[in-house]
């Protein structure tokens, strides 16, 4: 089938039966060799499937569900071993709407990158998840299970979340359409850290009318999270019903001052004229020159998963991530009173900037990512240099860097604007450092949503087209990708993968 909602239609025409498609899609799990899954419940998904009622909007549909998130009586490991061992105690909250109303049939959770920090492919617990496109290249993070499983024909769908461009950018490496709705869309719980106050839930989808099915579903509010949104329902109803005619849209590829990849602006370009000639939207030039505040915004997240390792934390380094160690290590050090200052201004700095520019256009179009997926081991954007991998990963190299830690502590005591100075070193000495998702991280900081919508391949492997749009304008956004899915149209999988004759028909990766 092509997508979700064409399954659940074959269901009601009696062509197949949830659990057909059940078996398929675990029977497609268990040959494939893209390691996208950390967890399958066979059980649970053939019992469920069983009992499917296929009224419901995605009913008897197989779905993936990012690891990241909470399936009572699952593993609970965060894609982490300090986590290993931990259950779920609870479901979360969209995914009781989407398991329950929705009617969706849950196989097992796919791989993220570590608590979502990094967008990778690679971890300690489950290794390397590897790109359908081309295996040896990522898939991109931190939902880079679910954009696998879904682009490798595992499952119709998967679920997805996005706090930096962990939706979006393993969506534009694998061929898919990712959306981040405007923060709060799609309430959040079990648990709930407003810090950062940019995390998004959403989807890793085939289709547009997936996405909107899933906005039906699950989007709205929940008592646990006070910054949920109300719902307005008639997602997938009101698809098409935006006049995109006279629309002002700019484009500005490299947004955030990122260096593209040869070949990528100009196909870019060439996507977004053709999207602005199908629809008579109107092109205009918009000057979007954003701070670089990722640095700032990177390490004042990590206060988040201190609070989550709680009393594990330093004991447990050695079982984290090389990078998301190191990562804590430089937070503890660097982030003082006075950085979280600047940090505050490069945000408050950013929403002005991102104000004026929709003051001035309706949509703004730039790139998902600098390029095509880079080498799927790599734990840095675009496979280059790990200069806090190597540091870590040594022992005498480990001590070095914790000497120096120490010291710098030292020094900031004295120094409490040192930590800005030495961030801003960093981000001009190893941009790789705060480019890794540059272009989408400003929509997770002002809260817009975001869409990366298949734009089409470079070297035989696909790039994304992410359009931006104003705060609560998600329909806008959904129609702009229906436009570009009716005019420009994208595979619904990566080549080779065969969906006409449903979940049974799969690409095993050699």
């Amino acid at each position: 089938m092509d997508d979700a909602c064409s399954l659940v239609d074959a269901y009601r025409r009696g062509d197949t039966t949830p659990r057909e498609q059940v078996e398929a899609s675990l029977a497609a799990i268990e040959a494939s060799s893209l390691n996208c899954f950390s967890f399958v419940d066979a059980d649970r998904a053939l019992a469920e499937a069983d009992r499917a009622d296929v009224s419901l909007p995605f009913g008897g549909v197989p779905v993936g569900i990012k690891e990241l998130e909470s399936v009572e009586g699952w593993p609970a490991t965060e894609a982490s071993l300090v986590f290993r061992y931990r259950k779920a105690t609870t479901t979360g909250d969209s995914l009781r709407r989407l398991l329950g109303q929705g009617g969706a049939v849950p196989v097992g959770l796919t791989t993220a990158s570590e608590f979502g920090g990094l967008n990778v492919s690679v971890t300690k617990l489950n290794g390397v998840t590897h790109n359908p496109w081309q295996p040896g290249r990522t898939a991109g993070g931190s939902s880079g299970g679910s954009a696998a499983a879904v682009a490798g024909g595992l499952v119709p769908f998967a679920t997805g979340g996005d706090g930096g461009g962990s939706i979006r950018i393993p969506a534009g490496y694998t061929g898919l359409l990712g959306m981040k709705g405007t923060y709060g869309r799609i309430g959040r719980g079990p648990v709930v850290y407003h810090r950062p106050g940019t995390v998004v839930l959403g989807c890793l989808a085939r289709s547009v009318r997936d996405v909107a099915r899933h906005y039906d579903v699950c989007a709205g509010t929940t008592l646990r999270d006070p910054w949920s949104l109300p719902s307005p329902g008639g997602w997938e109803a009101g698809l098409g019903g935006c006049d995109l005619a006279g629309l002002r849209i700019a484009v500005v590829p490299a947004l955030g001052g990122v260096t593209l990849e040869p070949g990528v602006e100009d196909h870019l370009r060439e996507r977004a004229a053709a999207l602005v000639e199908a629809t008579g939207m109107v092109p205009v030039e918009v000057d979007v020159e954003l701070p670089n505040l990722t640095a700032h915004w990177a390490i004042g997240n990590l206060s988040t998963l201190l609070a989550d390792l709680g009393n594990r934390w330093p004991g447990c380094a050695g079982e984290l991530t090389d990078e998301i160690a190191a990562g804590l290590v430089i937070a503890q050090t660097l982030y003082n009173l006075n950085t979280a200052a600047v940090a505050e201004s490069l945000r408050a700095e950013a929403n002005e900037v991102m104000a004026r520019a929709f003051e001035q256009a309706d949509l703004v179009i730039a790139a998902t990512n600098p390029g095509p997926a880079f080498p799927a081991t790599s734990t840095m954007s675009r496979g280059s240099d790990d200069p806090l991998g190597r540091a870590m990963a040594h022992p005498v190299a480990k001590a070095a860097f914790r000497g120096l830690m120490g010291a710098v502590r030292v020094a900031v005591g004295a120094v409490p604007k040192l930590p800005d100075f030495l961030l801003t070193q960093a981000t001009a000495r190893i941009p790789d450092l705060v480019e890794m998702g540059a272009l989408t991280i400003i929509s997770n900081v002002y809260g817009n949503p975001a869409v990366s919508i298949p734009a089409g391949e470079i070297g035989g492997l696909p790039i994304g087209m992410q359009v931006l749009a104003r705060h609560h304008a998600d329909a806008l956004l959904l129609d702009v990708a229906l436009a570009a899915e009716r005019e420009m149209g994208w595979p619904k999988v990566a080549p080779g993968v065969a969906v006409g004759g449903g979940l049974r028909e799969r690409l095993v990766q050699s």
